[in-house]
């Protein structure tokens, strides 16, 4: 299942009042939502069909989120579903979720793109391979050390997998109290090589099994009264349902000659 298939099961299984997504590109991704939504790029170059309620910010996610009327679009000034596929530069996704999850509601999810790059190339900081993952692995060693009270789901979705978060909780300070300390370990200054668990999607969930579960139609109905949420944690069992097979990936370098390659790999 590719990211793009995943998104559209998620979005048909969870049923979400209000998505946002954070790295628009050309649109492939926000392609999928069919409810009012709000895409965030400083560059995005839209080229295929789009069928929701939209609004489109063209600024960085930082400036968005220091908006004081972010949320504005959203008639519950929440937001049920976001979607991270900003800058694969591990700080830059912290920084996104720390903001989103401010903005969300326990009974919210957020899915981070780009959580298992195949190679060390496609996990470097800096661009050089056609497809590229970047550092943004590094967010699930971080959200399980500071906050053990979310539910993670590391899911073995096409190309480059996703992270499902839920147990949200828009009041937490731990994140941004520790942001300095954690970028300073794992930001820029860490070279050490990527963890063999992480190219061998170690504890990945089946992405087919995650869409199916249940937990989505418990989770939409404990977002419509306000109950609580803590049966998400049956989706933290699935962890380590894929079957993954590891697919060598492009050594095609970056820029690409054919520029519809490039377009694909986005």
């Amino acid at each position: 299942m590719n990211r793009y298939e995943f998104l559209t099961a998620l979005h048909e299984a969870y049923k979400p009042r209000s998505y946002l997504e954070i790295g628009v590109n050309e649109g492939r991704s926000l392609a999928q939502a069919t409810t009012r939504t709000i895409g965030v790029d400083p560059d995005f170059q839209i080229n295929v069909e789009l069928a929701c309620d939209l609004k489109l910010v063209k600024m960085m996610s930082d400036d968005f989120f220091a908006r004081p009327d972010a949320t504005s679009w959203f008639p519950e000034d929440v937001v049920d579903f976001t979607f991270i596929d900003g800058r694969h530069i591990f700080e830059f996704a912290l920084r996104d979720f720390i903001n989103a999850e401010k903005l969300s509601a326990p009974a919210s999810v957020i899915v981070l793109d780009d959580i298992f790059p195949r190679s060390a190339s496609e996990a470097a900081r800096d661009r050089h391979t056609l497809y590229w993952a970047g550092d943004v692995y590094k967010i699930m060693v971080v959200l399980e050390e500071y906050r053990p009270d979310l539910t993670v789901v590391p899911t073995d979705t096409e190309p480059t997998g996703v992270a499902v978060v839920l147990g949200l909780d828009p009041s937490s300070t731990v994140l941004p109290d520790n942001y300095d300390t954690i970028v300073e370990h794992y930001g820029a200054g860490n070279s050490q090589p990527v963890p063999e668990k992480v190219l061998r999607r170690h504890d990945a969930a089946n992405p087919r099994q995650v869409v199916k579960s249940p937990a989505w139609g418990q989770l939409a109905a404990a977002r419509a009264t306000g109950a609580p949420v803590a049966f998400v944690e049956r989706l933290r069992r699935l962890r380590g349902t894929a079957q993954f097979e590891l697919v060598p990936p492009s050594n095609e370098p970056w820029p690409p000659k054919d520029a519809v390659k490039a377009r694909r790999a986005r």
